[in-house]
């Protein structure tokens, strides 16, 4: 099931991504991680992330949506289907405070009614995820060199 989103700035197709999508998913990631997170953390943190991007075993248990601007992938919500733990979350900067974001987590949501959604926020992402109702769970932390939050999503 395909899902669009239209503002004044941009027209977005979500869906689900085929096995051969998840590479270009995992680019954006990537791109976007360097972007905004690799400044806050040390090379620990960077290589950490790097290594995780590389986990084939991993990322296979992985359900990823993207977000396409056209063809051009432009967002990637991945997550674990069996706890609806959010492992990758991440909008192409031009992209950003467009709606995107927001839409690729309401699919989530509307694909798992009543469910809790859980995610460990880096530093960059806890406004974001508190406007779309997540709460911290716990204090900041720092494993592995990668700072983060632990927060749930209830829904109503």
């Amino acid at each position: 099931m395909e899902k669009n989103i239209k503002d004044n700035s941009v027209s977005a197709t979500i869906r689900v991504l085929t096995d051969s999508e998840a590479e270009a998913a995992l680019h954006l990631a990537w791109d976007v991680f360097c972007e905004y997170e690799a400044p806050e953390y040390g090379p620990e943190g960077t290589e950490e992330f790097r290594k995780t991007l590389n986990d084939r075993s991993y990322l296979a248990a992985l359900r990823y949506y993207g977000a396409f601007d056209g063809t051009r992938l432009i967002g990637v919500l991945a997550y674990r289907e069996s706890d609806t733990h959010i492992c990758f979350f991440f909008v192409d900067s031009e992209y950003q405070r467009k709606g995107v974001g927001r839409t690729l987590f309401n699919r989530l949501a509307e694909e798992h009614p009543g469910k809790t959604v859980t995610l460990n926020s880096a530093p960059y992402g806890l406004p974001f995820y508190r406007r779309l109702g997540f709460t911290e769970t716990a204090e900041e932390q720092t494993v592995n060199g990668i700072r983060f939050t632990s927060m749930e999503y209830s829904p109503k």
